[in-house]
């Protein structure tokens, strides 16, 4: 690879870094060349982008980016190198988890995982990470969690004017 090649390689590494906050390393080294193709088919559905690159490279570009702020990734990038980016941060933990299960094997492995601001390192972060719960799921979590009072007020409201009617009797009679 030529110096030329190698700063166009970084330059692209450095695009796809500041496009997506999330992305994971992982070590694809003993899939056959079916496996690795059906993964890919997989991560190309899922909206996933999968790139192998030099170990080297990817540590040039996300030190050209912020040393500081992907420091906890580099002691992950060594051996055989495949990089998950997603705009979904639990994406390819599923994938990964799913791929593993479909053919009985332990392959990938997960190297590290950059979520946002944070770094997973090791294969038994995976688990954890499939389990993720994206912005969406938790927005609506907490919407359902805002709405179950109002919900309960409206029903009480509904299931008979006598009884809330009752209720606020007895209330008055107590202040009393």
């Amino acid at each position: 690879m030529t110096k030329t090649q190698k700063n166009e390689a970084i330059e692209l590494l450095k695009d796809k870094f500041s496009q997506y906050n999330n992305f994971y390393l992982t070590d694809s080294s003993s899939l056959s060349v079916a496996q690795i193709n059906k993964l890919r088919r997989v991560c190309f559905e899922k909206q996933v982008e999968m790139k192998v690159a030099k170990n080297s490279l990817v540590q040039k570009a996300l030190e050209a980016l912020n040393s500081d702020k992907y420091a906890g990734v580099y002691e992950a990038l060594h051996g055989q190198t495949a990089i998950m980016f997603s705009e979904n941060p639990k994406e390819p933990a599923v994938i990964i988890s799913a791929f593993r299960k479909d053919t009985n094997g332990e392959r990938p492995v997960l190297k590290a995982a950059f979520i946002d601001t944070d770094v997973f390192v090791g294969d038994e972060q995976l688990t954890a990470l499939s389990q993720l719960k994206t912005k969406n799921e938790l927005i609506g979590e907490i919407i359902g969690l805002l709405q179950s009072p109002a919900q309960n007020v409206v029903s009480a409201l509904q299931s008979g004017g006598n009884k809330l009617a009752g209720l606020l009797k007895t209330l008055e009679e107590r202040a009393q």
